[in-house]
């Protein structure tokens, strides 16, 4: 039975011939067993950062949509040598970039949103038994702009393209081999997993675990498309990122993520008065600033402290903010720490199982890990420590939870 097939790779994928060679072999082989392939594609290795210094070389705040223009090219790059490296295979391959499919977007430059993909064109190009080559991370606005989709840009182009074409697959190639329960790199004992559900690929990817971008895993869920995980330098399986199935239901904990890029905000010796709360994080919403995890504790004398973590980058910005508004918020004082990480553990299994969040914190207690905030959901629960200790809290929560299943 012949299939759609999806398959999307990333720069390391195709950083260099070799790497383009073998990709365009893996998708040959597809191909040749009488299947339709579509092919997206990012830019090449660190290409993208090249074309930001060579931009911020000329001009050290370049204008956005300018920026978009640039970034096309490294996917049209990959894209035509891509094609030109299945010609040179003898197969017939075309690649076609975001004005020719066409994918139609909103208008924000450098983090537009997918609105429709006409999928006419690709279907002909298909029907005439040929590889379809499509840039990913790019689309066009009503001004018939470039615009690109932001981080993540070409899983979310990917899954997109399956949704329209209703693609029997969707494979994303990256330079590890599935989704693992924590980062191999530093938990030698991370394990891959077989299969996840939406939901927990969503709050681990959210979480720092970067093997998909959440805003990828959530278009997946909405349509329901299937995404398989794996390795563009192995043949191994991958993992495979759908909706909750019977069997998924016995594993309590599926992931152990880390994100380093998290810094501590307090706001001290605010008015303990309703509304308080709302002034301060609207003014912060209203900067584009987002808050994750957020402590309030009573203070003295009819005051109170809010604790709350931010992007990295987003900390100046914030403190800025604060300062600014020091008055009208009535903040006595404003405390911020660089040297912490958050930690969370992920998993479906929480929402029957009572008890994760205890076994989580005796197991930092007895790596004499002390935690700094906690903040929990139906299926994740988070914790604040600080930096220097993140290695050996990340080993004993996993160590706690994964290898005793």
């Amino acid at each position: 039975m012949n299939m759609l097939i999806v398959k999307k790779f990333g720069g390391t994928s195709v950083a260099d011939k070799d790497r383009i060679f073998n990709v365009a072999k893996r998708c040959i082989r597809d191909y040749e067993a009488g299947n339709d392939v579509v092919v997206v594609l990012s830019a090449m290795g660190k290409y993208t950062d090249e074309l930001i210094a060579k931009a911020k070389d000329i001009n050290p705040n370049p204008p956005k949509r300018e920026m978009d223009m640039l970034f096309t090219i490294g996917e049209q790059m990959s894209v035509s040598l891509m094609s030109m490296a299945m010609a040179q295979l003898g197969v017939r391959a075309v690649s076609l970039n975001a004005f020719q499919v066409p994918m139609r977007t909103t208008s924000a430059y450098g983090n537009a949103r997918l609105k429709k993909i006409d999928t006419e064109r690709i279907r002909r190009e298909l029907d005439d038994r040929k590889i379809v080559i499509v840039t990913g991370f790019q689309g066009v606005n009503k001004y018939d702009d470039y615009t690109t989709l932001g981080r993540g840009g070409s899983d979310t182009t990917a899954v997109a393209l399956a949704a329209v074409l209703h693609a029997d697959a969707c494979e994303i190639y990256t330079d590890v081999d599935g989704v693992y329960t924590a980062d191999p790199r530093l938990v030698p004992t991370a394990r891959k997993l077989e299969s996840i559900s939406y939901d927990e690929m969503l709050d681990l990817a959210a979480l720092g675990a970067g093997v998909l971008h959440s805003r990828s895993v959530e278009l997946a869920k909405k349509y329901g498309v299937q995404l398989v995980v794996r390795s563009s330098l192995n043949e191994s399986e991958g993992t495979i990122v759908k909706g909750v199935g019977k069997k998924m239901e016995r594993m309590l904990i599926s992931g152990v993520a880390l994100d380093r890029e998290a810094d501590r905000i307090s706001v001290i010796g605010i008015a303990d008065v309703p509304g308080s709360a709302f002034k301060l994080f609207h003014t912060l919403a209203k900067n584009n600033i987002n808050v994750d995890i957020i402590i309030q504790s009573v203070g003295r004398d009819g005051t109170k402290d809010i604790s709350f973590t931010v992007a990295s980058d987003d900390l100046e910005h914030a403190l800025e903010v604060l300062d600014k508004n020091k008055e009208r918020l009535t903040i006595k004082d404003i405390t911020y720490n660089k040297d912490v990480a958050k930690l969370s553990v992920v998993g479906a299994g929480m929402m029957s199982n009572p008890g994760v969040a205890s076994r989580m914190f005796e197991a930092l207690y007895n790596s004499r890990v002390n935690i700094n905030m906690i903040s929990t959901s139906e299926i994740r629960i988070t914790v604040l420590v600080a930096e220097k200790d993140i290695d050996k809290a990340m080993n004993a929560v996993h160590d706690e939870f994964i290898m005793e299943e």
